[in-house]
C-alpha cells in the first residue's frame, strides 16, 4: 500500500442506459461513466467500481459534480434506476422504501459489474438518503464483490426513524412521497396525471393537514401504489408485517449484514441521526472490517452544503463540508479499500461538537451557534458521566426531588390548536415554488421523464428544519397572533436548570424517565431539549434554540406491536431516548426541556379518542398529567462529557 492517492490523469466517457438483467428477466437503465485515454481507450489495469442505485433520476444534476470527479481519479461510476423507476423496466408498482426486490436487485447489480472484463472486482457503493437504505438492502443479501459502502443519512428501521417515530406519523413522509409519484410507471406519459401530482406539492401546505383526517382522498390516487404505501404510512401504526420483512426494517436482520469496511455519515438535525448511530455501534461490535462515522451539525443532505446555516443557527465555518471536501473524504475512503492506496489514516469518529460560538447575530442575521470537530476512538464515549436532574413543580430541573408529597403539574391539550412546528429533524417537507414567486409556470407541465428534475430545482421546504427560535411567527403553520414563545403556551410545560456557572458538554443519548396520565384512552407526549441563551442586544428575550425532540404516542409506550390504551388518570412510567446530540451548553445558558402533546406537522396529531389511527371520528381535549414526586418522580438523564 504505497501509492499515492488517485489523481484526475483521465477523462471520461459514458455509456448510458445499459440494461443490466436481474435474475427474472426485468432490465435496470445504468449509466456507467468510465476513465479514458485522450484517445478514448480504457486503462489498462482492472478498474474498481463505484455504484449509485436511486429512486431520483440517475441522469439529474446532483451528479454533475460526481461521477467526473471520481472517473478522472481511475473508477468506473455507476448510476442505476431502480426497478420501475424512470428507464428502469418493472411492472410500474413501485412502493418506495418497501420494495422486496431491493436486495436481490442490487446483489445481481453488483455481480454484473464484477463479472465485466474492466473489472477489479471491487464494487463500492455510495448515496445518502433512500440511495443510503438501498445499500443496506443488498448489503443483508451479501453479494461476493462487495467490498465498501459509505452510507449516508438513511434510516434502518423505517418505522421507527422514517414513518411512525414514537408511534405517530412523521407527515415529512407524506410530502416526500409525492417527489416518488412524479415520473412514476404507473403515471407515464398522461400529463393530466403529472399535473395532478404537480398541484398538489403547489399546495403542499393545504394537502398535509388534510391527510390526517382524509386519507382517503388525494392527488397520489394517479399513482396507486405509491398512494397505498404513503396510506400504509399513516393506517398501519401498528408494527406488523408489512413492516417486518428485510427490505422494510433492516436493522432486525443485521446479522445478516456483509462484512465490509463501512462509513456512515449523518447530522444532528437529520431525522435519521439515531439509525446512523445505532448502525455504527452493531456494525463496529459485528464486523471484522472497518467500520467508521461521521457526526456532523447538518439537516439532511447537509453534508454537502456550502454554507454554515442549518436553520436560523449558524454552526461555523468549521462544519462546512460542500462537495470539494465531500468528495475528496469518498475518495480517501474508496481508494483504500477499493484500490489498496495507503491514504492517510482517519479516525473511527469524528464528532462536530456544537455550541461554541459567541451568541451574537452572524452578518447574514443567523445565529452563532458555532462549534469544533473532534475525533474519538469509541461511540458512546467511555468518559461519560450520567447526570440525573429530577423534574420539579417549580418547573426545574434539579439535582433534588420535589419536597411537596403529591406535587404534578397539568396542562390541557387541544388537538384542533396544536404547537407548532419551529424546526428540528425534518426530512423532505417540500412544495413547489409558486409562479408568482419565482417558479415554474403552473400550466406547465414536463413530458414524461422530466418532470421529478423541473420540480427539484424549484422547491422549498414547508416547514424549515433545524434550529430555529422557539417563538411563533407567520413562516409556521398553526402559528396564530399573538406570536408566543412556545415555552408561554399554555400547552407547553418547560423544565429548567438554573443558569449555568460552567460550560457544560452533552454527548450522546438523553434518556428521560417519566410519570404521566391522561383522562383520555389515548394521547401523545412530546419532548425538546434546548440550549437557552441569555438575554443580549442582538437577541433581547434571549434565544431559544431547539437541540433535538421527539414524541411518543401512548398507547405505544410498551409495545409497537400490541398497543394498549390508556386507564384515565392513572399513572404510567414511560421511557423515552431522544435522538444523540453532542453541544455545549455554554456557561451562563440554561438547558431546558419542553414537554407538551403535539409538534404540528412534524407529527400527525393524536385526536385523544382511543379509535383506530386514521379512522378517528371525532377530537377530543385531553387533561395531561406530569408527575414531580417522590413516588412518581420524573426524571431526565444527561450524558455529560467532561473534556
Amino acid at each position: 500500500m504505497d501509492k499515492k492517492k488517485s489523481e484526475p490523469t483521465y477523462g471520461f466517457y459514458t455509456e448510458r442506459d445499459v440494461m443490466i438483467t436481474m435474475r427474472d428477466g426485468i432490465k435496470l437503465a445504468t449509466d456507467i461513466y468510465f476513465p479514458c485515454h485522450g484517445d478514448g481507450t480504457i486503462p489498462k489495469e482492472k478498474l474498481p467500481t463505484l455504484l449509485v442505485r436511486t429512486s431520483y433520476d440517475k441522469t439529474a444534476p446532483e451528479w454533475d459534480d460526481i461521477y467526473p470527479f471520481f472517473s478522472r481519479r481511475g473508477y468506473v461510476f455507476v448510476i442505476q434506476d431502480l426497478r420501475s423507476r424512470f428507464r428502469s423496466e418493472g411492472d410500474g408498482k413501485y412502493f418506495h422504501a418497501h420494495n422486496p426486490w431491493e436486495g436481490d436487485d442490487g446483489y445481481d447489480t453488483i455481480e454484473w459489474l464484477a463479472k465485466q472484463e474492466w473489472s477489479n472486482k471491487k464494487i463500492g457503493t455510495l448515496g445518502s438518503s433512500h440511495r443510503g437504505i438501498v445499500q443496506q438492502q443488498l448489503a443483508l443479501k451479501k453479494p461476493p464483490h462487495l467490498s465498501a459502502m459509505w452510507v449516508e443519512a438513511a434510516p434502518t428501521n423505517p418505522y421507527l426513524h422514517e414513518c411512525r417515530e414514537g408511534g405517530a406519523m412523521a407527515l415529512q413522509m407524506f410530502a416526500a412521497i409525492h417527489l416518488h409519484a412524479l415520473d412514476c410507471h404507473e403515471i407515464g406519459h398522461d400529463k393530466n396525471k403529472a399535473k395532478e401530482i404537480m398541484d398538489a406539492m403547489r399546495n403542499m401546505r393545504d394537502w398535509i393537514q388534510k391527510f390526517p383526517d382524509n386519507p382517503f382522498d388525494t392527488a397520489l390516487k394517479v399513482a396507486p401504489s405509491i398512494e397505498q404505501t404513503a396510506k400504509n404510512y399513516l393506517l398501519k401504526s401498528d408494527y406488523d408485517e408489512w413492516w417486518d420483512g428485510d427490505y422494510a426494517n433492516q436493522e432486525k436482520y443485521f446479522n445478516n449484514h456483509a462484512d465490509v469496511p463501512l462509513m456512515i455519515a449523518c447530522g444532528y438535525y437529520d431525522n435519521f441521526i439515531g439509525a446512523s448511530s445505532d448502525y455504527y455501534k452493531f456494525m463496529n461490535k459485528k464486523n471484522k472490517s472497518d467500520t467508521s462515522i461521521i457526526i456532523g451539525p447538518w439537516c439532511h443532505g447537509g453534508m454537502r452544503a456550502e454554507g454554515s446555516s442549518h436553520g436560523d443557527a449558524d454552526t461555523g465555518i468549521q462544519s462546512v463540508w460542500g462537495v470539494k471536501k465531500y468528495n475528496e473524504e469518498r475518495l480517501n475512503f474508496f481508494d483504500k479499500h477499493l484500490k489498496n492506496i495507503d491514504t492517510k489514516e482517519k479516525p473511527k469518529i469524528r464528532l462536530y461538537v456544537m455550541g461554541h460560538g459567541d451568541g451574537k447575530k452572524t452578518t447574514n442575521g443567523n445565529l452563532n451557534h458555532g462549534g469544533v470537530w473532534r475525533d474519538e476512538t469509541e461511540w458512546p464515549l467511555e468518559r461519560t458521566e450520567y447526570n440525573t436532574l429530577f423534574l420539579t413543580n417549580e418547573r426545574e430541573l434539579s439535582q433534588f426531588l420535589d419536597a411537596e408529597e403529591n406535587s404534578k403539574l397539568t396542562y390541557t391539550f387541544d388537538p384542533n390548536n396544536p404547537v407548532p412546528t419551529i424546526g428540528g429533524q425534518i426530512v423532505g417537507m417540500f412544495e413547489i415554488i409558486p409562479e408568482k414567486e419565482g417558479g415554474p409556470k403552473e400550466n406547465f407541465v414536463p413530458d414524461f421523464l422530466d418532470q421529478w428534475t423541473l420540480v427539484r430545482n424549484n422547491m422549498r421546504e414547508v416547514i424549515s428544519a433545524a434550529g430555529w427560535h422557539q417563538k411563533e411567527s407567520e413562516r409556521w403553520i398553526g402559528a396564530k397572533k399573538p406570536y408566543k414563545l412556545l415555552r408561554d403556551r399554555n400547552d407547553v410545560i418547560s423544565f429548567e436548570t438554573k443558569i449555568l456557572n460552567e460550560d457544560t458538554e452533552v454527548t450522546g443519548e438523553i434518556v428521560l424517565k417519566l410519570w404521566v396520565s391522561s383522562d383520555c384512552l389515548d394521547t401523545d407526549f412530546t419532548f425538546k431539549l434546548l440550549d437557552i441563551y441569555p438575554e443580549s442586544s442582538d437577541y433581547p428575550e434571549g434565544y431559544h434554540l431547539n437541540i433535538t425532540d421527539t414524541i411518543l404516542r401512548m398507547r405505544y409506550r410498551d409495545s409497537w406491536t400490541k398497543p394498549e390504551l390508556l386507564t384515565p388518570d392513572k399513572p404510567y412510567e414511560i421511557s423515552v431516548k431522544l435522538w444523540p446530540i453532542s453541544n455545549l451548553f455554554k456557561k451562563g445558558h440554561k438547558i431546558r426541556l419542553d414537554i407538551s402533546s403535539s409538534n404540528y406537522p412534524r407529527f400527525d396529531v393524536n385526536p385523544n379518542t382511543g379509535e383506530k389511527l386514521g379512522f378517528h371520528t371525532k377530537k377530543i381535549i385531553a387533561n395531561n398529567t406530569i408527575y414531580t414526586n417522590d413516588n412518581y418522580p420524573s426524571r431526565i438523564i444527561l450524558p455529560i462529557v467532561k473534556n
